[in-house]
């Protein structure tokens, strides 16, 4: 076990030792804050002078936040609707330590405290994995409508690999959808805002019969053009979302219950363009292509203007995306202390994304993103008490199957588009996979005694993962004739390109496989002297599977697997509820020995310096964070969170910059890992008479500054920035009426900066935005 780091115990010691105090505090003035906790409610209510304490399900089974011996962040539906979270990224406004930033190609990348993996490709594993129900989206692009008609979001942070069936090593998110009711209620919403916005969901839910009841929520969110072409009258950006959900439930006894969930979405938005930051070709001086050279050497860098960008003139940027998922879930009481649960899901995902990123309004370089995924997921588990309730315990078995296909089906006139004298303007980056997951996994919790509570859980996972692609001709057969020139052989249009290291000859296809087994696992102590105490500390070792790149491969070799990796985690925290129940104040203290870590990287390729998994083979992260929920006085919430990370690489490592420098990555910090995050929220609800009620809230998100890549290249840096979202209404009855502003400062900020090509561009967060929600409950 390595020594951990004196920071990491002093921040540990200081932490434990203040709400060891309180707690001992409360018990000598028999505080008893068991009071304040709420049955089922996410919320407390407005006549409420107490904090309460949420219901989550987080070690698959329902228990109070102050009760579970990890660190989470859980938030209500009602609040992220108050707080127009509507995706996986507007988390970052309510979870500390949680980053968000699109790849290069637009795929989603979810970062926890520092643990993120960046990748073009949209078919590997994310460090993050996402749930709706404990039905896993397997790949972050799947997870654009998991926010739908939700009654709480859970944010498990450290590596979640033991009782969730997707192993990761920086967390889990499950959304926890409102489930059906058995009184037949309803909602309804219309917004409006600017750039046309146009959002409307309704929720409906009862009785079907005496035993099966039903819920069905639909939203639709709609939106003109809010980019602005630099060099021409043109607009980009609009938005053209919709989702929807059918729950039922079936209870033909009081021990047995099953749940079908039918749900998508459809994407036809159009994809954002990118702002122009540098020249940078991939081949300089006269050996590469010279058709846009004077073009983009001609450029100045886009000013700092959230709604300037460009993009290739006369081309449609409209995705045409959807998922499709259904799930059955049953639950069977076979005796008193005894459940069996089974989860059987399928998913079908389709993507069909036009990207521009090279910021310029010329075709430096263009994809055409093909995806596919089919995923099925089957879960059988048994869980159950004994010893009097002094023993909890789960055990069950998983398997999954994934395949994929992921073709970025590239156009360009870059430098790099020229072999052997002759030019060529498209190419297909094709990446097949069929992965196969099998895992069997138990977890126990033992009361030592009435306030000392001992954990462990254990899962071994068996995954295959068989590959097949290549760098290919996308069938004008311009590339096909440049690699004939040094193959050989001829190679037909349509076929790979990739040459046969031995004969020089184009391969059919790269043919692989990846066989990876690992053993993830949890030990913890918690020590709970109070219903409203909690105080643990707990060492785990999470891993995250490995995976193939997708890439134009010259040779075979370049399409090796990354191996997965691996983080041994050790964290330290407590929960305290204060005040006699007016506030609650959590914390924690984190060290992560990092092994083997994947990240993007940048390699040689035939046409330059590309973007590619790599592998860090020893890094560490350490940190701590801080939470308060408080409401001083009745009608006024106020919560405050704050994380703190140092990320750093450990082992020597030499390997390309973005602009293709070869440079030791030893001493540099993860990449989109700000060092300081803080998020703050709050509100006061107040009456104006007997029915008429007001509120008025903000909230303020801060991250620090951090390095987009490796290389600590000057370009590269993010900014720090803050965001300041502010809302006010009205409410009568079952009416409200919001107006609300995001972003109202109109802060410019930076999601991400890739070099692209021959350009260096960034992707940009969107300017102020404002409008007015009415809503209605029946």
């Amino acid at each position: 076990m390595p020594r951990l780091p004196n920071s990491f115990l002093a921040l540990a010691t200081s932490l434990a030792g203040a709400s060891m105090a309180q707690a001992q505090s409360a018990q000598d003035a028999g505080q008893t804050p068991s009071a304040s906790v709420q049955s089922a409610s996410p919320l407390v209510s407005s006549d409420s002078a107490a904090v309460g304490d949420i219901v989550v399900t987080a070690q698959k089974r329902s228990e109070t936040l102050t009760k579970v011996p990890m660190s989470i962040s859980a938030v209500s539906g009602d609040k992220l609707k108050e707080q127009g979270i509507t995706s996986v990224a507007d988390l970052t406004k309510v979870v500390p330590g949680f980053a968000f930033q699109p790849s290069d190609y637009g795929s989603p990348i979810l970062t926890l405290r520092g643990v993120g993996l960046r990748s073009v490709a949209i078919a590997v594993s994310p460090t993050v994995s996402v749930y709706t129900d404990q039905i896993p989206l397997p790949f972050s692009e799947m997870t654009r409508g998991a926010t739908l008609d939700l009654q709480r979001v859970e944010v498990l942070k450290g590596p979640q690999g033991t009782l969730f069936g997707q192993n990761s090593t920086g967390g889990a998110i499950n959304y926890i959808a409102n489930k059906p009711t058995d009184r037949f209620e309803g909602n309804a919403s219309l917004t409006y805002g600017r750039f046309n916005e146009v959002d409307g969901e309704i929720e409906l839910s009862g009785p079907l019969s005496d035993t099966l009841r039903a819920r069905l929520a639909v939203r639709t969110e709609q939106r003109g053009d809010w980019q602005q072409s630099t060099t021409r009258d043109d607009t980009l950006g609009s938005r053209n979302f919709t989702t929807a959900r059918l729950l039922t439930e079936w209870t033909p006894s009081d021990n047995f219950k099953i749940s079908i969930n039918a749900n998508g979405w459809l994407d036809k938005s159009d994809t954002p363009a990118s702002q122009f930051v540098a020249f940078a070709p991939q081949t300089p001086g006269p050996a590469g292509r010279q058709t846009l050279v004077p073009y983009l050497q001609s450029l100045s860098p886009t000013p700092n203007d959230a709604r300037l960008a460009d993009w290739d003139p006369g081309v449609s940027f409209r995705r045409n995306d959807h998922l499709i998922q259904g799930s059955i879930r049953a639950d069977w009481t076979v005796a008193p202390e005894v459940t069996i649960t089974s989860i059987t899901a399928y998913s079908s995902f389709r993507e069909r994304a036009p990207i521009d990123n090279d910021g310029t309004a010329v075709n430096d370089i263009r994809f055409l993103i093909h995806g596919d995924i089919d995923s099925v997921s089957q879960e059988l588990r048994a869980s159950g008490t004994a010893l009097d309730n002094k023993l909890k315990w789960v055990v069950g078995g998983n398997y999954e199957s994934d395949i994929t296909k992921d073709h970025q089906v590239g156009t360009f006139l870059g430098t790099n588009t020229t072999l052997a004298g002759l030019d060529f303007d498209g190419f297909v980056n094709t990446n097949n996979q069929n992965i196969k997951s099998y895992a069997v996994f138990g977890s126990v919790d033992y009361n030592l005694t009435s306030t000392l509570l001992l954990q462990g859980s254990i899962r071994y996972t068996r995954q295959t993962i068989g590959f097949n692609g290549c760098l290919a001709d996308n069938g004008d057969g311009t590339i096909a004739a440049a690699f004939s020139r040094v193959a050989s052989a001829p190679i037909a249009p349509g076929q790979c390109v990739t040459l046969d290291p031995v004969t020089f000859a184009g391969v059919p296809t790269v043919t692989s496989s990846l066989k990876e087994n690992n053993v993830p696992w949890r030990v913890g102590i918690s020590y709970q002297p109070t219903s409203g105490s909690n105080y643990y500390f707990n060492v785990t070792r999470g891993y995250k599977a490995g995976s193939f790149p997708t890439i134009p491969g010259f040779f075979p070799s370049q399409f090796d697997p990354v191996k997965q990796e691996s983080v041994l985690a050790y964290e330290v925290g407590f929960k305290q509820s204060l005040l006699h129940g007016l506030a609650r104040l959590s914390g924690a203290a984190f060290y992560y020995d990092y092994s083997n870590k994947q990240t993007q990287g940048y390699v040689t390729t035939a046409f330059g310096n590309l973007p590619a998994l790599i592998a860090i083979p020893k890094g560490d992260i350490k940190g701590g964070e801080l939470q308060l929920d408080a409401r001083p006085i009745r009608g006024w919430t106020i919560t405050l969170g704050g994380t703190y990370i140092e990320s750093r690489v450990r082992s020597h490592l030499v390997a390309n910059d973005p602009i293709g420098n070869l440079v030791d990555f030893k001493g540099e910090a993860f990449p989109n890992t700000p060092k300081w995050q803080v998020s703050a929220d709050t509100q006061y609800d107040f009456a104006l008479s007997a029915r008429l009620k007001a509120f008025v809230g903000g909230s303020l998100s801060y991250r620090s500054s951090a390095q987009a890549a490796f290389g600590n290249l000057p370009i590269y840096q993010v900014k720090g920035y803050a965001l300041l979202d502010l809302r006010a209404g009205l409410s009568e009855g079952p009416w409200r009426l919001e107006a609300f502003g995001h972003n109202v400062t109109n802060k410019f900020y930076v999601l991400n900066l890739s070099h692209t090509n021959d350009t260096v561009s960034r992707v940009v967060g969107m300017p102020v935005t404002y409008g007015m929600t009415l809503s209605r409950k029946f």
